[in-house]
């Protein structure tokens, strides 16, 4: 079944102890797609500049990618730059130029508007809002991302769209920001008051854990000897998630776990080399076998 995703489409310059990259195709709607379409078609709404050439869409060529929704105008594809320290853990952003983001307004397709699962990518929750208001029909799962800056800046604003909304996935700071509870428990069921029924916590090297009213669910992070880019991780994770729940057409708790352990997975690969250089040379056969490594990280007899 067809996932709808609108957010960012972006050139990112990126450096880490392992090296850098000048120019990479990134932004949040970049990572997620190409995630998510290893799992069912995928439907893409964003804005780039007329810098953005028919070489670099071809990330989304040769896959389940629909890009009727991707406009161009004129002027600079939003840009971002940032240095990771030593452990990936830290970065420090140098640049952020907006340039066309910075007037997006996403417009859906017809066709794009009756799809049943739906993905808004951190982009303003006004425009969050509005693209739930373009769909027609209720959507079986909308799921949302956000940060920090939307949190202060636009909370009463976020707080509206939230109640339109079945899954929020954020990181475990901006949960506690959200909520007011540094407890991520205390916190899910603030958070629940808010309209979502299903939590979802990106923890970086710890992992990642869902809550929902049927108790609570944990994932490691796949230890990788040298993951190179932490950049678009949370995206992967996304983009592997709400891929799975899409095309298995379900939302049961069996579903919402092994979604988890997807989500894991392609991010888990997303970090492996700058950009999304690991997950355009990904295939579909290594996807499963990281799954069964997932397996037995976890696996244990009492």
């Amino acid at each position: 079944m067809s996932l709808l995703v609108v957010g960012s489409v972006a050139f990112d310059a990126l450096e880490s102890p392992y090296g850098k990259v000048d120019r990479a195709v990134g932004g949040a709607a970049t990572y997620f797609a190409v995630a998510a379409s290893f799992f069912t078609p995928v439907s893409l709404v964003a804005i780039v500049g007329d810098d953005f050439t028919s070489r670099d869409e071809e990330i989304f060529r040769g896959r389940h990618i629909d890009t009727d929704g991707l406009e161009h105008a004129a002027g600079k594809t939003f840009f971002w730059a940032g240095r990771y320290s030593e452990n990936l853990n830290e970065r420090v952003t140098l640049a952020t130029d907006l340039n066309v983001f910075a007037e997006f307004k996403p417009r859906l397709p017809e066709k794009y508007r009756k799809l049943k699962y739906v993905f808004l990518a951190n982009i303003a929750p006004e425009l969050q809002r509005d693209v739930l208001h373009q769909v027609k029909v209720r959507p079986k799962l909308a799921a949302l991302d956000t940060m920090n800056y939307w949190i202060e800046r636009s909370n009463a604003e976020l707080r509206e769209t939230l109640k339109h909304v079945d899954i929020l996935m954020i990181n475990d700071s901006e949960t506690r920001e959200l909520s007011n509870e540094h407890n991520l428990l205390r916190a899910a069921k603030h958070i629940f008051k808010m309209g979502p029924t299903t939590l979802v916590v990106k923890r970086g090297e710890y992992g990642a854990m869902m809550v929902d009213k049927r108790g609570v669910f944990c994932v490691p992070a796949f230890p990788l000897e040298e993951p190179h880019d932490p950049t678009g991780a949370g995206d992967s994770f996304a983009g592997g998630f709400m891929g799975y729940l899409a095309g298995c057409g379900e939302k049961s708790d069996a579903a919402l776990r092994r979604a988890m352990v997807y989500g894991s997975v392609l991010g888990s690969f997303a970090v492996e080399k700058f950009g999304v250089e690991r997950l355009r040379h990904l295939k579909r056969s290594e996807i499963p076998a990281r799954a069964r490594h997932f397996a037995k990280l976890t696996q244990f007899k009492l």
